[in-house]
């Protein structure tokens, strides 16, 4: 293969990989910018786009926040790339402030009394586990999605305005009258 590596990384440095980025995080984070802005969509279609990523990574279902992300916006004829982008704001790094915050806000709307809760899979790991982690996920979902709408709209706005400013410096630093790299003057 051309572009495989000779020894494959091992499953300790993978998962340190997928922890910690190689380089470091301002530099993925300015990828997915770049990445956001040069999409060639309408700055609605990518912010939207985008806010459903954020959205869905407030959702408790780990693993499924790109397939979630891409229904929403194929539904909503958002751009599906900028929602996979959007799904980068739920990391290793988040998902403990988001969970902690879903947790708490939908135990108060279901108005449970949050407590500290055992779970045991050591017995019946295949016949009771969704019986104990039900408790933990229900407020989870509940409290989810009203912090999925705040920060899914912050992203809406945010991302809208840097796509707009993107495509307005484009358009002005492009000289009228040519058409792209076969123009000639």
């Amino acid at each position: 293969m051309l572009f495989r590596r000779r020894k494959p990384p091992s499953l300790v440095e993978r998962i340190r990989i997928w922890l910690w980025p190689r380089r470091n995080w301002s530099r993925s984070s300015r990828y997915i910018s770049h990445r956001l802005r040069r999409l060639r969509a309408t700055p609605h279609a990518i912010a939207l786009g985008c806010a459903l990523g954020v959205f869905a990574s407030f959702t408790p279902f780990f693993g499924g926040h790109f397939i979630l992300a891409g229904v929403l916006a194929w539904a909503t004829r958002a751009s599906i790339i900028a929602s996979a982008l959007g799904t980068f704001f739920g990391n290793p790094l988040t998902f403990p402030f988001m969970w902690y915050g879903s947790y708490q806000l939908g135990n108060w709307a279901l108005g449970l009394n949050p407590k500290h809760r055992d779970i045991d899979f050591s017995g019946d790991l295949f016949d009771k586990s969704f019986d104990q982690v039900w408790p933990i996920l229900k407020p989870i979902m509940v409290g989810g999605v009203p912090l999925g709408i705040v920060a899914g709209s912050i992203a809406y706005f945010l991302v809208r305005k840097a796509a707009e400013a993107y495509r307005d410096k484009r358009r002005l630093g492009r000289p009228s009258g040519t058409t792209g790299a076969g123009a000639t003057a």
